[in-house]
């Protein structure tokens, strides 16, 4: 639906932020992204899930932890912040994405890529909430989870619509590992999913009267470990096709960042299962998750570029390329 001329002359009016400034929000963005999945974690070993066991507010009475003479408060506490942590990353959403449409020349993609932001909050306050009405159900839970990876990969394309324009994009790799870029990505997708299937089966459901999923955790371990090495063999494909076809450094950069936060989450995740999976190395193992779809998705958008946009005049051009230079590394 177009945007009405007078609203158009209105938002015309409103003066927008610089470029490094956008970048700047964008970033922020990403970090909360991240940090909520973490938080969630946080919220799930330490058995805090039904710490507020109403929703919005905390209890029947109450919109903040109460006193509690049986179990105390330190689970209201724990759920409560990680409601409060959820608010700030709702305002950062909204935030974004007005950033976007005060921006001169206001751009459809950027627009529309900020949009998601405000509207997943929204998905996932509602998600929560229904994990919390329906007593932390391991499916709801896991849905729950699964699309803060989407988000946090819509955040990291936002930081490079910052100084894109909405041309077409042109690729830098030929067709073929394009196609490789996304079986991996597909492939990914299939390890975090795995990943949330051995947790609920796990002994950190969120509550400690919350029922399992009744699957055997060996077998689950079993898909999630497939799924990895099925990567590896595809990271080991990119690099061997990368070396014959040459790719620009930004890309064998992001390769090799990539390819580290692989092999140290692996590593992690053996850990973890050797040691019966201490409540530290979960949360750790969840940041890892975040930091694997995070450099994924910073090497999917290395794989093309769009014209950039001429530099704001509070930020004048670097030597460079603007694009290259507005992106994080």
């Amino acid at each position: 639906m177009p945007i009405a001329p007078r609203t158009t002359q209105l938002i015309a009016r409103v003066p927008a932020p610089n470029r490094a400034t956008q970048r700047a929000i964008a970033i922020a963005n990403l970090v909360v992204q991240i940090g909520i999945m973490v938080s969630g974690s946080v919220v799930r070993v330490t058995g805090s899930g039904l710490g507020c066991p109403t929703w919005p507010t905390c209890t029947a009475s109450s919109l903040v932890p109460v006193a509690d003479p049986t179990n105390g408060q330190l689970h209201q506490w724990v759920e409560f912040s990680n409601r409060m942590f959820g608010i700030a990353v709702g305002v950062i959403s909204v935030l974004v994405f007005l950033m976007a449409v005060v921006d001169k020349p206001m751009r459809r993609r950027y627009v529309l890529l900020t949009l998601t932001m405000p509207l997943g909050f929204v998905a996932q306050a509602v998600m929560g909430g229904l994990t919390v009405l329906l007593k932390l159900v391991w499916w709801s839970v896991c849905l729950h989870f699964l699309l803060s990876p989407v988000l946090v990969w819509l955040a990291v394309l936002i930081v490079h619509a910052v100084t894109e324009g909405d041309g077409p994009a042109r690729p830098l790799l030929p067709k073929p590992l394009r196609g490789l870029l996304a079986a991996m990505a597909l492939v990914l997708t299939g390890l975090v999913m795995a990943g949330t299937l051995v947790t609920a089966a796990g002994p950190h459901a969120g509550d400690i009267h919350t029922p399992r999923l009744d699957l055997p955790i060996p077998a689950l371990v079993e898909l999630h470990a497939d799924f990895l090495f099925v990567f590896l063999g595809m990271l080991a494909a990119l690099f061997f096709a990368m070396r014959i076809t040459g790719g620009t450094k930004r890309l064998w950069r992001r390769y090799w960042i990539l390819t580290g936060l692989i092999l140290a989450q692996g590593a992690l995740g053996i850990t973890q299962y050797e040691l019966g999976v201490p409540d530290a190395l979960v949360s750790f193992h969840v940041l890892g998750s975040a930091l694997c779809v995070t450099a994924m998705a910073f090497l999917w958008a290395a794989s093309r570029e769009r014209d950039a946009l001429p530099a704001t005049p509070a930020e004048p051009l670097a030597s460079g390329n603007p694009a290259t230079a507005a992106t994080a590394s």
